[in-house]
């Protein structure tokens, strides 16, 4: 395995100074997880893209996670990079009415992480989650690790059970 793919079987002390609360959290699941990390260009914007582009992944297994506006609470939507949420499906996968995207400044203080680092995982506390669908095409599929630069790469259902997620058709 090469230095910028690591498991998080037998952790060493180096793999642990990387640690986020998303790993934290996986760890305590017992989640099988492969860390990837790769050097954040911070004159990127599309976060999502840049992942995929520097560990040279198809985009369809790279999936963004988006804060929404869900009549007035927070919640989360993970998506393919490449795509755009239809937040109208968001809103009735998850048993809404209305939705839009969150605040910035307060999707990074519900979530602890910094926007190109949200995971869906190790959040401050557990939100409503909804997975896009196409996740399930794929035997692996990549979501931020909580900081800009770092990907896990979980299996669909783990991504699904571990985030308590529905899965609807919600990218377009």
């Amino acid at each position: 395995m090469s230095d910028d793919c690591r498991t998080l079987t037998g952790v060493a002390k180096k793999q642990r100074a990387e640690s986020t609360p998303a790993l934290v959290a996986l760890r305590r699941m017992g989640v099988a997880v492969e860390v990837h990390t790769y050097e954040h260009d911070p004159r990127r914007r599309s976060y999502g893209m840049e992942a995929a582009e520097a560990l040279g992944l198809d985009p369809a297994r790279v999936f963004k996670t988006l804060m929404i506006d869900l009549d007035g609470s927070l919640a989360v939507a993970v998506v393919p990079v490449a795509t755009s949420l239809d937040l109208k499906r968001a809103a009735a996968a998850l048993g809404g009415k209305r939705a839009q995207m969150a605040d910035a400044a307060a999707a990074q203080r519900a979530t602890g992480y910094v926007l190109g680092g949200i995971s869906p995982f190790g959040q401050k506390r557990a939100h409503p989650t909804v997975v896009d669908r196409s996740a399930l095409e794929h035997p692996t599929v990549f979501v931020s690790g909580g900081r800009r630069g770092m990907d896990l790469e979980v299996s669909p259902a783990d991504l699904v059970a571990a985030t308590a997620a529905v899965t609807a058709t919600i990218a377009r």
